[in-house]
């Protein structure tokens, strides 16, 4: 790590953890109610009705131990966001934190971030989309801020604007006293992602509930390099159900056969998989075999079988609401020239067979239109939201109560957030529920089977990983023992 941060700000991180301690010491809201004096708009303040949790008042500090540089690993839905926005409060009040730039990697966190950074009462510059709407502003603010006529500026931005010419011409005028949060910044380990963070800035805060990235050490090591080491303690969604920062959970895995031509084509593939391993059983450089995998994944995600399996599990859960579906991105048959799309099936099913009240919520929609179809959601007018990836992070909406999973990926930071976005707790929710359809491997000839025994081990890693904490753990343990039996693994 380079003492940029250390060298520029000078600032005195014993003193400032000092104070911070003594900030929270013996802190109990019942009695001893905060008093909060008023500050301009614009400037950041922890609100009356936010109290940070045990956890995350270690997680500032410790940040501050780490003097000004880390990566915070909390489960999903345990208050990330809080924290980071507490740690620029606590700056402004100690240093005088002048900018804080947080950086998402989809659009809607953007706006997800707008609304809770209103709440620290604080009027952020939304830089993404067309430089048109933002530069004159962002550059004016910023001239503001380096002749003292502002106190602090927020700006909020996307991955895909950081790295463009229009945002990189600005960074050299961010003052030392800037803070930037990388959000769900296991994105921003890719190579170009990477090479465009800001080396000028010296306060860095990494926000994941899983910053190590999929079959790629490098880009982890990069990722931790810029922001820093994982910051004490991570809190896991065990610890954060245990905390009672989440809810519990059943989980009910439906298992799903393959039609005869599905398992024909599984079994064709799997034996091409056992050749390209063969050859090279490095993933990241082994195009064959990463087309091969992706090809068996799509077909295993959109089975036709878990149409008929929905169909029988929503006859009996018609009454209920706030439910999420996660599909495939692939065709029905894996032949887009003639069959549609298990979203659009899954849609049908949904709407028109079960008159279940749904919506996609998909990247084909606008900003616009994903807001009112969320506000729809969280008001009830539509039951469920049938989506492929646009769910999967970030969004916060702690009405929902159940998810069906018809397909997910082996990266284990898919089912991990995934998970977490039901288990938000919301008043009168005691629990969640998570259905998740698990195809099964079809009957192999011997010499493609030992191939299948070893991929099959990484694909039930999320029937493991979801059943050991859920509420009904033991009904789930005996159903992965039986299959350990009838697969021999």
């Amino acid at each position: 790590m380079d003492k940029y941060n250390q060298i520029n700000l000078r600032t005195d991180w014993h003193w400032l953890i000092r104070e911070y301690k003594k900030k929270y010491a013996n802190y109990r809201v019942k009695e001893n109610k905060k008093q909060y004096q008023l500050f301009p708009q614009g400037t950041p303040q922890i609100p009356e009705f936010i109290q940070l949790r045990d956890y995350q008042q270690e997680a500032v500090l410790n940040w501050f131990k780490n003097q000004g540089r880390g990566t915070l690993k909390m489960a999903t839905g345990s208050g990330k966001t809080l924290t980071a926005l507490a740690i620029a409060t606590e700056l402004y009040e100690k240093i005088k934190l002048q900018v804080l730039v947080v950086v998402c990697p989809y659009r809607h966190l953007v706006t997800q971030w707008q609304r809770e950074c209103k709440n620290f009462n604080l009027n952020p510059i939304l830089a993404f989309e067309s430089i048109y709407n933002w530069q004159s502003q962002l550059s004016t603010e910023l001239y503001n801020i380096q002749s003292h006529r502002k106190a602090f500026l927020t700006i909020i931005t996307t991955n895909s604007t950081l790295i463009n010419q229009g945002f990189q011409s600005q960074i050299r005028f961010f003052p030392d006293k800037t803070l930037i949060v990388g959000d769900e910044a296991h994105h921003l380990g890719s190579p170009r992602l990477e090479s465009s963070l800001p080396r000028t800035i010296g306060l860095r805060l990494a926000l994941s509930a899983t910053p190590e990235r999929y079959f790629d050490e490098e880009g982890t090591d990069a990722l931790l390099n810029y922001f820093g080491e994982v910051i004490q303690p991570e809190f896991t969604l065990a610890d954060a159900i245990k905390k009672q920062a989440l809810v519990p959970y059943l989980y009910y895995p439906i298992f799903v056969n393959l039609t005869e031509s599905e398992a024909f084509n599984y079994a064709k593939l799997t034996q091409r998989i056992g050749w390209a391993l063969g050859e090279n059983d490095n993933l990241k450089n082994n195009d064959n075999l990463t087309s091969l995998l992706i090809q068996r994944s799509r077909l295993i995600g959109t089975a036709e079988n878990k149409l008929m399996a929905l169909r029988e599990l929503m006859k009996n859960l018609l009454e209920t609401k706030y439910t999420l579906f996660y599909c495939g991105d692939g065709y029905l048959g894996n032949e887009p020239k003639n069959y549609q799309k298990q979203i659009a099936a899954v849609t049908r099913i949904l709407g028109q067979e079960l008159g279940y009240r749904v919506n996609t919520y998909t990247a084909e929609n606008t900003l616009e239109e994903r807001e009112n179809i969320r506000r729809q959601f969280q008001k009830g007018d539509l039951q469920g939201l049938v989506s492929i990836r646009c769910l999967d992070e970030g969004i916060d909406i702690p009405e929902i109560q159940q998810a069906v999973i018809l397909a997910s990926s082996g990266n284990p930071h898919q089912f991990i957030q995934r998970r977490g976005r039901v288990l938000r707790p919301y008043p009168d929710k005691k629990e969640a529920m998570i259905y998740d359809m698990i195809v099964m491997p079809p009957d192999l000839d011997r010499q493609t089977w030992e191939v299948e025994r070893n991929l099959l081990r990484k694909e039930l890693k999320r029937f493991m990983e979801f059943g050991k904490i859920a509420k009904n753990a033991e009904e789930v343990k005996q159903k992965f023992l039986s299959i350990q039996q009838q697969y021999n693994l």
